[in-house]
């Protein structure tokens, strides 16, 4: 195991650059995930990492070597892809083994490392058939099982669970999450989805347009985002955001919104009134109360646990998620109040946080 350092790190691709700069440490034996939106840079700088891509700039460590120009197989890294990888002609057990046979390993050496891998993962009973037998999750195993034979310093996962279907990738995720903790091996992990990003994690890294825009473990970017970006990219349904300026009401902290609405705040930064600004409420931190803010139901969905519920508040549309039944209809007024210490500010010119 290895922790991985990245210093500085730039790629470009002839004169357009998509990577500025990035640094990030990963210690050893973390779960660290790479998240952001397509074309954020992430996977480009998961296969530089790998050795699959050359670096424009910076440093890139794994240990205490700095791996710039050290080939892929010999930086001691396993792969997880997408679009699993497999040799169609070969059974399950000959691709696991394959990496070891290309080393030469014993026999003994193969046989044990491919039954370990294969015990781990429930893989026994498949070991002679091809991958054409296997179902898309049985398949992402074996790929899984490849990567462990080699007992590599570090692990890298490039979107593995893109291709499953919903009910599996929350099968997977509990399954790779269980292997690092069994396994205990550096890990990085690449993925859009940031629900992926918020139950799996030690450490998230969220990129944006080739740039790293914060770094923290799950709950702190849930709860206190460094800027817009984070705030409505992290966190399911997504943040609503209103524009205005922050005011005073009889001496209490309060939002003003340009939509017409008026929102109180737990606290604000000391000489903030009328200071323009960006306000973030999370759907989920809205309630239904008899004394809160008139709004007019626009869209209802149960989902069963919870009820989303889009509303208009004033000139602008908002999202609720409510866990109690809601009986109003499209066209009815709901009352609903944020809990006003949950509410999140920003500047309206840089988008970064204002630290209450």
């Amino acid at each position: 195991m290895a922790s991985v350092d990245l210093r500085e790190v730039h790629k470009s691709f002839g004169a357009t650059a998509v990577i500025h700069g990035v640094n990030v440490e990963i210690e050893d034996g973390e779960f660290v995930i790479l998240v952001g939106p397509s074309g954020c840079g992430k996977s480009t700088l998961l296969r530089m990492i790998a050795g699959l891509e050359n670096i424009t700039g910076g440093e890139i460590r794994i240990g205490e070597r700095v791996v710039n120009d050290v080939p892929p197989k010999e930086r001691d890294i396993a792969m997880v892809f997408q679009n699993y990888a497999l040799y169609p002609h070969m059974t399950v057990s000959d691709n696991m083994a394959f990496s070891l046979k290309l080393r030469r390993a014993s026999r003994a050496e193969i046989k044990q490392r491919v039954e370990r891998a294969a015990g781990i993962l429930g893989l026994m009973p498949l070991l002679d058939r091809y991958p054409r037998q296997l179902s898309g999750g049985q398949r992402q195993r074996v790929a899984m099982g490849r990567a462990i034979v080699r007992d590599p310093q570090v692990f890298l996962f490039d979107e593995p669970l893109s291709n499953l279907d919903a009910k599996l990738r929350v099968q997977m995720r509990t399954e790779i999450k269980e292997l690092h903790q069994r396994l205990k091996t550096t890990t990085i992990y690449v993925t859009h989805d940031q629900i992926e990003a918020m139950t799996m994690a030690d450490k998230i890294v969220v990129m944006h347009d080739g740039i790293v825009e914060q770094i923290g473990e799950p709950l702190d970017l849930y709860d206190r985002p460094g800027n817009l970006f984070v705030a409505g990219f992290i966190g399911s349904p997504a943040m609503n955001f209103f524009t205005g300026k922050i005011g005073t009401d009889g001496g209490n902290a309060v939002f003003n919104a340009d939509a017409g609405v008026a929102v109180p705040l737990g606290a604000a930064p000391a000489g903030s009134a009328g200071r323009p600004a960006t306000m973030g409420i999370r759907p989920e931190h809205i309630h239904i109360t008899s004394d809160g803010i008139p709004v007019e139901v626009v869209v209802v969905e149960p989902t069963g646990s919870e009820t989303q519920v889009v509303v208009k508040a004033g000139k602008q549309e908002l999202v609720c998620l409510f866990r109690e039944r809601v009986t109003a209809g499209p066209g009815e007024t709901i009352r609903i109040a944020p809990d006003r210490m949950l509410v999140h500010l920003f500047d309206a010119e840089s988008g970064k946080r204002i630290v209450n």
